[in-house]
């Protein structure tokens, strides 16, 4: 869907929600592996929790693509425990791991070299990333102009009408693709400031509406 007006509304809220909040400078990691290795483990959980494990990762001197896929399952487990779904989670890494020795030769520049949707559809085909992970992955490590989508977004934009909480995730994300300029910084900002607006004011029970900066919008 791409017209004039929904070019204009998403414009709009995006300037309500820059000059409300300001700049949010995410994703708060030291470089774009860390950023990787931070979208999977996010995965049903928070950042805090997230944050925890990456500083034991770091601990323990484990944080980079060699030392990670050479750890026992069961460590890498154990390592990251406070991200929840620790068996599970580490299962991803190693096969997201895999992928990358075998495809980039832990390489991260020759990643970011690659196609926007080769790449894509070559992430969506590692086991456990799905469409939020692989364009977390694509926008914030690889700063490629990709839209990433995620519950905050659709509750967001389903309160104010302008699609269905249901929504398919490439339906919600066409929207935003085709009324915005393809900047990978823009997606960047306008995602993180609706992560924001989410967590502090729509909330998914008790919202505050009559306080959010989006009222009336």
């Amino acid at each position: 869907m791409q017209s004039p007006g929904m070019r204009r509304r998403l414009n709009r809220i995006f300037l309500k929600l820059y000059s409300f909040f300001g700049p949010q400078h995410w994703w708060p990691a030291g470089d774009s592996f860390e950023v990787i290795i931070g979208a999977i483990l996010t995965q049903n959980t928070n950042w805090a929790n997230v944050e925890k494990a990456i500083f034991v990762l770091k601990e323990k001197k484990c944080l980079n693509p060699e030392r990670l896929s050479k750890l026992p399952l069961h460590k890498l487990a154990g390592l990251i425990k406070s991200a929840g779904y620790y068996n599970v989670k580490a299962a991803r890494l190693k096969s997201f791991l895999k992928f990358f020795f075998s495809f980039y030769s832990d390489d991260i520049k020759c990643m970011g070299s690659q196609d926007l949707m080769i790449l894509r559809r070559q992430l969506l085909a590692v086991k456990g990333i799905g469409p939020e992970t692989a364009d977390s992955i694509l926008l914030y490590a690889l700063n490629k102009p990709i839209f990433v989508v995620d519950a905050y977004t659709k509750r967001i934009f389903s309160r104010h009408r302008i699609l269905k909480e249901d929504a398919a995730y490439e339906q919600v994300q066409d929207i935003f693709m085709r009324n915005l300029k393809n900047d990978a910084k823009l997606f960047n900002e306008y995602h993180a400031l609706l992560v924001k607006l989410g967590k502090d004011y729509c909330r998914k029970h008790n919202p505050k509406c009559e306080i959010c900066p989006l009222y009336g919008q």
